[in-house]
């Protein structure tokens, strides 16, 4: 296609959009900074994250008090945002390149125990085929990964090891594939619950389960984007399977229960294709492999349990 017949956006909306962006961004950036600050004091005297008397909104009654102590929020902050912003941006530019409005990325800032509720692009003009559509449902989740696996890495190579640091902590953290993967390459020989990971690595974390999340193969999820550009006469079924699937997993972390609720809302109907019909190539399809193999490299059944 042709530069002259890709549609024409109004310049005055993308300012207003781009100003919204970078509010909620700097906004994210000061809630992470705050729970990152909690993160490194913890760290600091070899406790797990949120050990002792739990209170979720500790970390900003801290930063309120002593703005100076999200300094030490940084490590956690810039390695969870750029994690976040380089899946966003993955998503952002594929819409670009195919000519697709899509709004800047949008985080949500937010008192959690991560400080932000994730991040999200909106595509407000149709997409024209199944190639696009799994270009854009990929692009966020591969660099979103690449992102995610040095900083991961860097954290296992230096974290302490402290038997019994999550003795005393209010949530226990499940490790995926990729985590038990590179301790077993970088730390071998040392059990997994006694490596206490730095803020670095639990941002990492963060990145990774964000990345599973976004690929289960069902709905408006980045999977389910992705099961459509394949096979979109099977879209629906697969996302009812994955339902069926989650509902049991619901015993072990009930998140699964939302997700499969979330999944129910939005799963048996998908944004029309201009052309759904042009098949995808052999290397689309190989990469597809590559996105299942993401998934499962950071999918956990119990990412966290509560003491």
């Amino acid at each position: 296609m042709g530069a002259d017949s890709r549609p024409y956006f109004p310049s005055s909306p993308r300012k207003k959009r781009l100003v919204l962006s970078l509010c909620l961004f700097f906004l994210s950036v000061l809630s992470t900074l705050a729970v990152g600050a909690q993160l490194a004091i913890a760290y600091a005297h070899n406790k797990a994250p949120f050990s002792g008397d739990f209170d979720p909104l500790a970390p900003f009654e801290l930063a309120w008090a002593h703005p100076r102590i999200l300094l030490l929020g940084i490590p956690f902050s810039f390695t969870l945002m750029g994690i976040l912003l380089a899946d966003e941006l993955g998503h952002f530019f594929a819409c670009r390149y195919y000519g697709i409005d899509a709004t800047y990325p949008y985080f949500i800032p937010a008192p959690t125990l991560i400080g932000t509720l994730g991040a999200f692009i909106r595509i407000r003009s149709p997409i024209h085929d199944r190639r696009a559509l799994f270009d854009v449902g990929l692009a966020g989740p591969v660099i979103g990964f690449l992102f995610a696996i040095p900083a991961l890495a860097f954290a296992v190579w230096y974290s302490k090891v402290m038997p019994g640091a999550d003795a005393n902590s209010f949530i226990v953290f499940g490790n995926p594939l990729i985590v038990k993967f590179l301790a077993f390459v970088l730390r071998p020989g040392v059990p997994l619950d006694s490596l206490l990971l730095n803020p670095v690595g639990r941002a990492a974390w963060v990145g990774i389960f964000a990345t599973a999340l976004n690929l289960v193969p069902g709905g408006q999820l980045d999977g389910g984007h992705i099961v459509y550009s394949i096979a979109p006469e099977k879209h629906t079924r697969i996302s009812l399977a994955v339902i069926v699937a989650l509902v049991p997993l619901a015993l072990l972390w009930s998140g699964w229960l939302v997700w499969a609720v979330l999944l129910l809302v939005t799963g048996f109907r998908h944004p029309p294709l201009l052309d759904r019909w042009q098949p995808l190539d052999e290397s689309r399809r190989a990469w597809a492999f590559v996105g299942l193999l993401i998934f499962v490299l950071c999918f956990t059944p119990m990412p966290f349990y509560v003491r």
